[in-house]
């Protein structure tokens, strides 16, 4: 290596992408052609960083294994920040065993926890805390032991274990800090603000409270019978009842426990359930059919009585009814906070995430766009999608897959 690469390498390793430029912005060799590309998607240029990495890849010899992984890792990496998660892992998994088999620990590890923050990406949680169980990170770089306690704080934070995720936090800042990269600072204190931001609202008697993150995990540790719209379902403890995949059930469970301990009226279960302002003897009719199979469901957490006017929710033991709401509201709430990272993602990759079809995502996006929620960048298939950050309260309890419940 010589002492240009090594300087360009020593200034990106300190988070310095244009100090590396100017060191190697000139030069095509495949060394500093793969140093440009970490440069230039430091700077946020990934299409470009992609196109470089790819030059250098090719242009390395058939006895430089160790040096084509290490592109393939970074260009997993430009992947990850560009929203790409439809592509194959297996590239990737070939780069690390070829990482590790050369004992360049230091890059394997960096290769798995991009597959890992990829798993976290798609809200495969529990595959993500397989992933990272397995890593060895004692005697990592700084740099990257902060991606990696960053990377269970996020775990912790989506699996809505607060403890653990602060203590991941200030972990990673000390990791951070002993690095000096600003970047890493930056994205270490958004995780923190994140803790503090209002995250919920608990709705119980008519009244509306707003909850912190570690308030929502009390309130879902507390033994009440919550009906939780965040994640679409009810739960009283360990035990989840989910309803992400009934929505009628769902908003009848939701009207039933907002207004609890009252009961709500046959007319307003239909106008809520089934959208019609003018229902008849159809509507009230399917409104049985839909409270029977309610009534099946939840039974081992509550039950359901008619009354002269309509239904009541009663819970099983002395327990209070609550409903956690998200901090915002509507159908597409969830895929708002996904696009709210600030990234811009495409169709496939949020279909990924969602578990829904890219018709129906599609759908629901021009729908946000029209209403001013997102907007789109490019055209045809590079075309790519984002919403503004939501100031003041954190979208996490709102991600995909956001809490395997058993």
């Amino acid at each position: 290596m010589d002492a240009l690469i090594a300087a360009a390498a020593r200034a990106l390793a300190a988070g310095d992408a244009l100090g590396a430029l100017k060191r190697i912005s000139l030069r095509d060799d495949p060394p500093a052609l793969a140093l440009r590309g970490i440069a230039m998607a430091q700077l946020g240029e990934h299409r470009r960083a992609r196109e470089l990495l790819r030059r250098a890849a090719r242009g390395f010899g058939p006895h430089e294994e160790l040096a084509r992984a290490r592109c393939v890792v970074a260009e997993s990496e430009v992947a990850l920040a560009m929203r790409e998660l439809g592509g194959s892992p297996r590239s990737l998994a070939a780069a690390t065993a070829k990482l590790e088999a050369r004992a360049d620990h230091a890059n394997a590890l960096h290769a798995r926890l991009i597959a890992a923050r990829r798993l976290l990406l798609l809200g495969r949680l529990d595959e993500a805390a397989a992933a990272l169980a397995r890593l060895d990170a004692r005697g990592l770089p700084p740099a990257l032991a902060a991606v990696s306690e960053l990377a269970a704080a996020e775990l912790a934070l989506r699996s809505l274990r607060t403890g653990a995720a602060q203590a991941a936090l200030a972990r990673a800042r000390a990791a951070a800090e002993r690095a000096g990269v600003p970047a890493l600072l930056a994205e270490v204190a958004e995780a923190r603000a994140a803790l503090e931001r209002p995250a919920a609202r608990r709705l119980s008697a008519g009244a509306e409270q707003v909850l912190r993150l570690d308030e929502a995990e009390a309130l879902l540790a507390s033994g009440a019978l919550v009906v939780d719209a965040c994640r679409r379902g009810l739960r009283v403890g360990a035990a989840w009842q989910p309803l992400a995949r009934r929505p009628v059930l769902f908003a009848l469970a939701r009207a039933l426990a907002e207004a609890w301990p009252g009961d709500v009226a046959r007319q307003a279960l239909i106008a809520h359930a089934f959208r019609t302002r003018r229902p008849d003897e159809s509507h009230r009719a399917r409104l049985r059919v839909e409270i029977g199979r309610l009534r099946a469901l939840v039974a081992p957490l509550a039950s359901i009585d008619a009354t002269a006017r309509g239904f009541v929710l009663g819970p099983r033991g002395a327990r209070d009814v609550v409903v956690l709401a998200p901090p915002i509201d509507g159908d597409e709430a969830s895929l708002v906070a996904l696009l709210s990272d600030g990234a811009a993602w495409s169709t496939s990759a949020i279909s990924l995430a969602m578990g829904a079809s890219q018709r129906m995502v599609q759908r629901a996006l021009v729908e946000l766009e029209a209403a001013g929620r997102v907007r789109s960048i490019g055209r045809a298939r590079s075309r790519r999608w984002l919403a503004p950050p939501f100031a003041g309260f954190t979208t996490i309890l709102l991600l995909p897959a956001a809490l395997s419940l058993a």
